[in-house]
């Protein structure tokens, strides 16, 4: 029971670093680093330089390699090796997007984003395999792993719709609630290899709490994605610089969430005096309390301080992690229904 406990904290660990990799993309702009999908330019290491993807003569191509050419993408449709001049004959438009811009610099924060996602899926599988011994006797164990596994092969394809959509709005939302699913199932799984007999007792005043602050959580994530949007076309516009200006003019989501973000420390505020007098001392939502005071802290500091850095994907990170730990006290809270 240890071994695969071990495995799911792993796991999470490493969601949970994908989650922060992702969130650094986005904050660099570097989503479209590698234009296709799971390759990056038709390479399985990309490129270092423009030369790279640049069309040369007497060179050896491989099918599906990827150049830039006239300001536009194509791809080798076989393998072959160029002459003095390019035969256009051997090429194909690459027509899932229009994106045809190389930044090294980019392309390496992308690429290293998908590798420590392939290591994440790595990781997961190893669970499942592991959680298959537990088939029989604790069946809920594999199922959980099961799902976990589905969800992160589903986050992969979702990856790939981001990229061939050019990273648009909607599809980068979805990709994002799946992860947190993702980290919540995972959290569910260590609940239930939970091998300390917790010390809560259940109470249906902590339990409907902690289940409206949960809900509260996923608006205030589907808010801060759109205020993300808005920040996104900010900071294209101004071309990553002049961050006082990203929110001079906020939307009314910038509002909303900043008020969600207060109601969602009172509900919790609640749960935490309501444990203290009934003398429990919980670690876990001692964990989730400092989490949201940092999660508010970090707020502030991009809204008054014009986004200090790292403080976007810390921010978004922090998120993911209350509701993964707010799941897994839900959950330990309900096991224990039988006490009440």
């Amino acid at each position: 029971m240890r071994s695969i406990r071990n495995l799911t904290i792993i796991s999470i660990i490493i969601v949970y670093i994908v989650i922060l990799a992702g969130g650094t993309v986005r904050m660099t702009g570097s989503g479209m680093g590698c234009p296709d999908w799971p390759k990056c330019f038709g390479y399985l290491i990309p490129p270092t330089d423009r030369s790279d993807i640049e069309w040369k003569k007497n060179h050896n191509y491989k099918k599906n390699q990827i150049i830039i050419f006239n300001d536009s993408l194509i791809y080798a449709n076989k393998d072959f090796k160029s002459i003095d001049s390019i035969i256009r004959e051997n090429w194909s438009n690459y027509t899932k997007h229009d994106y045809s811009k190389f930044n090294v610099y980019h392309t390496w924060i992308e690429y290293i984003n998908r590798l420590i996602g392939a290591i994440a899926g790595l990781s997961v599988l190893i669970l499942f395999i592991n959680s298959l011994k537990f088939i029989k006797k604790k069946r809920s164990i594999t199922i959980l792993a099961f799902l976990s596994l589905t969800g992160i092969l589903f986050e992969a394809w979702l990856g790939k719709k981001v990229v061939d959509s050019n990273l648009l709005a909607g599809k980068i939302t979805v990709h994002m609630l799946m992860a947190i699913l993702i980290v919540s199932i995972l959290f569910i799984l260590l609940s239930k290899l939970n091998e300390k007999k917790s010390n809560l007792i259940f109470n249906r005043y902590i339990s409907t709490l902690t289940l409206i602050s949960l809900i509260l959580l996923i608006i205030q994530v589907l808010s801060g994605t759109e205020l993300r949007q808005f920040i996104d076309i900010e900071m294209l516009s101004y071309n990553y610089s002049d961050k006082n200006k990203w929110l001079m003019n906020p939307p009314e989501s910038f509002y909303f969430h900043r008020s969600f973000s207060i109601i969602i420390f009172i509900v919790n505020s609640l749960i935490f005096l309501k444990l203290k007098k009934m003398i429990i001392v919980n670690k876990i939502f001692n964990i989730i309390m400092i989490l949201l005071f940092i999660q508010i802290l970090t707020g502030i500091m991009m809204y008054y301080f014009n986004f200090p850095f790292s403080t976007q994907p810390i921010h978004l990170l922090i998120s993911s992690l209350i509701i993964g730990f707010q799941v897994y006290f839900y959950v330990l809270l309900n096991n224990n229904k039988s006490w009440y």
